[in-house]
This record gives structure tokens, sequence and C-alpha cells, in this order.
């Protein structure tokens, strides 16, 4: 019989809804429950990819007589971690000061008031590698709630002291300056991977902030030991085993350090910043790989993560059948019987051997190059590729035959506001007018159904119904995709929406000591108000929110949004030099504001090719602190960067203005080029 999760719309809580447990949802009704029963609970944290997530699942709260000892001396609760962040981020904390570590599936144990006294992460269901079995811990806690409780009571208390002192009180403040860009760049620089690309060994993850950050750099400086570094990354992931070589799109990260064997799910914020620094880098590069990557990538995200009313879902599984990885993987016999006489090319570019690379099978991955490959193969260089493109399309049909591995479908706003940024770009510097209808279609869908009737924001939407708060990095995310999603249609209802969505931030999240916290003013009251500053795998609210705003300053002059930025962005200064990686995307909103942003303004008929070849040359390249506004003449602007600008002689007009001080207008676009390009 269903537990209490069967009513909930998570894809994570409804896998669940069939366990003997008896889940409660986070809520007023199981905190209540424990108060009356006077029971300890146990919250259970994880996401619907989460490998060692099921794997809990199926070893201890599918199991009949587990479930019946935790219904009896526990409330139990089930959370996905990407619906609340808030929930995960306090405990998270928590789980961290109790063992020195983290991670998912999240095991923690409360009063019955919701603050924390133990926990950890997986536990298996036999004691094994210095861990007690999951039913010996619920033992053991169980006694010591029986018999200590009292000093469990102390405990929690303290801890929740110590945690809401993390949350509420500010960094070590420190200038941001270009001195501490230079710093941050060039700490990324020497400590990079020379061998493989990226940071760190294993596991190692794609870091696309950092690399997004070394671009600006780069173009900024022209020191081209950044660009190197980031070629060289982009180049070893896009041809190892993190990067679906079939269908596109890249995994969450790799278990090694050279990007051969990934832990196979496939998250939509990713792949949506991927997509936009390989992006990036073909604009400056011009080099065709680069170009692919993007395009295969939003080939994935369009035909597998994007709902017909516009949404991108959350993520893909890495199970299928039970099985990490099978939906990917393959067998020499298996590419041998598919390919036929194409076969040992393709084994021979993709690394496909009788013994495999992974487990006995092959995780493909790109081992050769075009001109070694027709050197052994006795065919021209100029065949290679299409013949492997043509292999590469027969599997692909093959495997979609497969077992597909279980999809997310839920709607993040924070996720889909990232993707409609990236497809918003994509479709202006690819001149992709497909990307262009999706981006609308997804900007659409974000304001008709992730916005409230008050306009406010929704957490997370699915088969129709929205729900949860909507968080910081929620408004500044999908903030950031109608900024680019203006950017690509001028059409102005996006900038107004993007204007709306930071005054919301500004009024219901803002800490007078500076920065935001993570939830609004009026949210559920929790053991403490988070406030995040270091970036993850996603930017973080706070980083995200400064980006956003200091895009509005330039667009609209609001003292505000500049004097929010400027007091923000001394939060991380210190840190942010020393650790980059994890304040990557704060130190890329330092660039655009300390380097002074490039304020584009194009009045025209924007349906007539004379303003189109001054918007074509201010997307030309990539000017990563440039912010561009566009309009009609006689239109009354909604973007204060266009008032009081026409057109000189009826001719389309393009203004150009940086730290306070504007070029003479032009109307002719190599005149144009020539201001941006002195101007970078």
């Amino acid at each position: 019989m269903p537990n209490r999760l069967a009513s909930e719309t998570s894809p994570y809580l409804l896998q669940h809804q069939n366990n003997p447990v008896d889940w409660y949802p986070w809520g007023t009704e199981a905190l209540a429950t424990a108060q009356s029963e006077k029971k300890p609970v146990f919250l259970s944290v994880g996401y619907a990819a989460c490998h060692w997530c099921h794997v809990m699942e199926r070893e201890s709260f599918e199991d009949e007589e587990t479930a019946t000892y935790l219904n009896t001396h526990y409330v139990a609760i089930k959370v996905d971690r990407e619906e609340r962040p808030d929930l995960d981020h306090i405990y998270m904390n928590a789980i961290v000061a109790i063992t020195g570590h983290g991670g998912w599936p999240m095991t923690v144990f409360l009063m019955p008031d919701g603050r924390p006294f133990h926990g950890g992460t997986y536990f298996p269901p036999q004691p094994r590698f210095g861990m007690p079995s999951f039913r010996q811990l619920l033992e053991q806690v169980h006694e010591a709630w029986v018999v200590h409780r009292d000093d469990l009571d102390s405990s929690a208390q303290r801890l929740a002291q110590a945690m809401d002192r993390a949350h509420t009180s500010a960094t070590t403040p420190g200038e941001m300056s270009t001195h501490a860009l230079n710093s941050a760049s060039r700490g990324l620089a020497t400590t990079h991977d020379r061998q493989h690309g990226g940071w760190g060994t294993s596991p190692k993850f794609p870091q696309p902030m950092a690399l997004e950050f070394l671009l600006r750099r780069h173009v900024a400086t022209g020191e081209a030991l950044l660009l190197d570094v980031v070629e060289h990354t982009l180049t070893k992931m896009s041809r190892g085993g993190i990067y679906d070589h079939l269908g596109g799109g890249f995994h969450r990260y790799s278990v090694d350090a050279e990007w051969l064997t990934p832990h196979f799910e496939k998250m939509l914020y990713d792949n949506a910043q991927l997509a936009r620094v390989f992006l990036h880098a073909w604009q400056i590069t011009n080099k065709p790989s680069y170009r692919e990557v993007v395009e295969t990538t939003l080939a994935y995200i369009t035909r597998e993560m994007t709902h017909p009313s516009g949404g991108f879902f959350s993520t893909q599984d890495a199970d299928s059948e039970g099985q990490e990885g099978k939906f990917f993987v393959w067998t020499a016999t298996e590419v041998d019987q598919i390919l036929s006489d194409s076969s040992p090319l393709f084994c021979d570019a993709y690394d496909v051997s009788r013994e495999g690379n992974w487990e006995g099978q092959t995780i493909l991955r790109r081992v050769r190059d075009a001109d070694v490959l027709a050197s052994q193969h006795n065919i021209a260089i100029a065949d290679v590729e299409p013949q492997l493109a043509d292999s590469r399309a027969t599997l692909f049909a093959h495997r979609e035959q497969r077992p597909r591995p279980g999809l997310d479908d839920k709607i993040i706003t924070a996720w889909h506001g990232m993707m409609l940024a990236t497809m918003s770009e994509a479709a202006r510097v690819l001149k992709r007018s497909d990307y262009r209808a999706l981006a609308i279609h997804a900007g659409k869908f974000a304001l008709s159904e992730l916005r409230r009737d008050d306009g406010r924001l929704w957490r997370t939407w699915r088969d129709g119904q929205a729900k949860l708060n909507g968080y910081l990095e929620d408004y500044a995310c999908l903030a950031a995709g109608m900024i680019e999603l203006y950017q690509t249609t001028f059409d102005s209802r996006w900038f107004i929406a993007a204007q709306d969505m930071a005054d919301a931030m500004i009024l219901h999240f803002a800490d007078p000591a500076g920065g935001f916290f993570d939830t609004s003013h009026d949210h559920e009251v929790l053991v403490a108000r988070p406030k995040e500053l270091q970036d993850n795998a996603t930017p973080s609210g706070n980083a995200m929110a400064v980006t956003v705003l200091a895009q509005l300053a330039a667009l609209t002059g609001d003292l505000r949004f500049g004097n929010a930025v400027a007091r923000a962005l001394p939060l991380v200064g210190a840190l942010a030099r020393e650790h980059a990686t994890g304040f990557a995307q704060w130190l890329c909103a330092a660039d655009f504001t300390l380097e002074g942003a490039l304020e584009i303004a194009i009045v025209g008929n924007l349906h007539e090719q004379a303003a189109q070849n001054l918007i074509n040359a201010a997307f030309e390249t990539y000017r990563p602190r440039q912010i561009v506004a566009a309009a009609a003449p006689t239109a009354m602007p909604d973007v204060p960067l266009l008032a009081n600008r026409g057109t000189l002689n009826g001719a389309a007009t393009a203004y150009v203005c940086r730290n306070f001080s504007c070029e003479f207008p032009v109307t002719d676009p190599d005149a144009l080029t020539a201001q941006l390009t002195t101007s970078r």
C-alpha cells in the first residue's frame, strides 16, 4: 500500500511511495507527529539520479523488518534535495560537522523540532568497512534516545547554535580587485592537471565556472596560457568517456583523473554550463569540434530533456535495468555485429576492444585522430570523420532500442533558467532559428508556469503542478536566462521579467550585512536561515544574484542594483583569490563589474538589414563584459539604456559606453567593431 509520498510530484519521492517505510514528506505534519509521539526524526535526503540512494533503498528501505523497526521507533521523512536545497544545505553542513565529510544519500537524526544530533551518509545492510549496518545504527540511536535523551538534546542545541552562526556570519571580507582576478587566474593555470586537464585527481569534476572565468581573463589580458588551459581541458573532456559520443551531452563527473569512467547520470545544470563554455571557446578559436559539442549537447537537451510545454527536465539516471551505466557501454562483439565492415575503424577510434576499458565492456572515448586512423586503415583523411559519423548514428539508433535510464522530469526553476540562458545565447551566436524558437518557448513556459500570480516564483513544476517557494538561485538563474533571451530577441518583456526578479531578490532575500539569504524573508522557519556563498556544481544563489544585478545595473543605471553588487563582492574577496574553483562564478561577476561593463545601445528598425548588421557586429565575437539593448526609434524604451537615443540621419545607429564615457554614435558596422575592439 502506498505511503504518504504517493501524493508528491517529485519523481524521487514517488520512487519511495511503495516502500514499507511509512515515509512522510517534509512538513508540519511529520514534525508534529514526532512531537506528539515523542520520537526522533529519521531524515533521508537524496535525489533521483543518485546511484547509492537507489542502492540503500533496495538494501534497507524495501526490507520489511528494517522498515518495521524504523516505523516503530522513528518518524521517517524523505526529502528530494533538488526540491529543497535549503534543507539539504542546512543538514549537509550538520553532517560534515559531525562526520567530517558529506554526500548522498544523506542520513540525519533530528530532534522533533528539527535540530540534528547524529547522522552520516550511506549505511550498508551488514556491517563492513568499519561502518555499522543501517539496522545497527537505528538500534544504537534508539537506545541513546531512551537512555540519554537529555545529552542528545544538549548536543543538538550546540550543533544548531553553531550552524546558525555559520549561516548568518559573514566570511572574512577582502577587496575584490583586478589584482585579485589576475591572482586567481594564475592560480588556476598553475594548479590544473597538465596531463589530463581540469583540476584535481579523482573524482574529477568539469568545473565549467572556472573554465568560463579563465576565458574571461584571456579576453581581458590576452594571456595565451589561460586559453591553453581551457582548450586542453575541453579537448580532454570531449574526447573522454564523460562525454556521450553517440547521444551528446556530458555525464556528471569522472571517477578517474583521465575523464574515462563517468558517474553516468546526466544533469541539466552540467550540460547548460558546459555547452556555454564550449560555445565561448568556439567564438574565440573557431574550432569546429567545439561547435559540434555545443550542437550535439543541445540536440540531446531538445530530444530527451525538454517538456512539450517548454520546460527543461532535471536529470537522467545513471542506472538502467538495475545496473549503472548499462545503457551507455558496449562490447566489441556488439559493435562488430552492428557495424560490420565499419567496425575496425570505429573500434580503433573509440577504444573498443575485446577486454574493454571498464568492467569487461567499453566506455566510448576518442583515442586516435583522423590522420592516424587514415594511415592505419588506408583511407583518405577526408573520409575518416564522415565514416565515423555514420557509425555513431548507427550505434545511436541501436542504443535507442535499449531500456532507458530513468528520467527525473520535474522542472527546477533555477536549472531551467540556466539552460534558457545557454539556448538563447547559442541561438544568436550560431544563428540557429530552431534554438531561438526553443528559447522563446522556454521563456513563455517560465513566465506562465513557474511564476505565481503575485509575481513570485515557484521552485518546481511537474505534470502541470507547481509547488514550493522559489529560492534565491531560482530568481537569479531565471533572471539571467531572461537577460540572455532579451539580448537574442530584443523583446522587452524578457527584460521587464528579469528586472522584476531582481527587485524581488532585493525585497525578499537581501541580508542587511551584504549579499542575500538563500530563502525569502517569508519562507518556512528552519533551524537556520542559509546563506550559501560558495559555488558548487551550480553557481551559488549569491554569485548569480551579483551577476544578474551587475548586468541590470548596466542596462538601467539603477543605483540599487549597483550598490547591492558593491556590498556583496567583498564578502568573498579573500576566499576567491585563494580558492578560485569554489568561487568561480563570483570571479566572473567581478570580472564584469571591475573591468567596466561595455554598454551597447542600438536604435533602428530591427526588421531591416542595417540594424541587423549592427547587432551582428555587436555579437560577432566573445565579449563577456558587454550588454546590448536594441529598439526601434519610435518605441518608448522599456530599457533605460535606450533612453534619449535617436538615429543619425534616419540610419540605424549604435552607441557604445563604458565607465561613464561614451563613444561617438556610429551607423557603420565596421566602425562599431572598431569601437568595441578598442574598448575590450
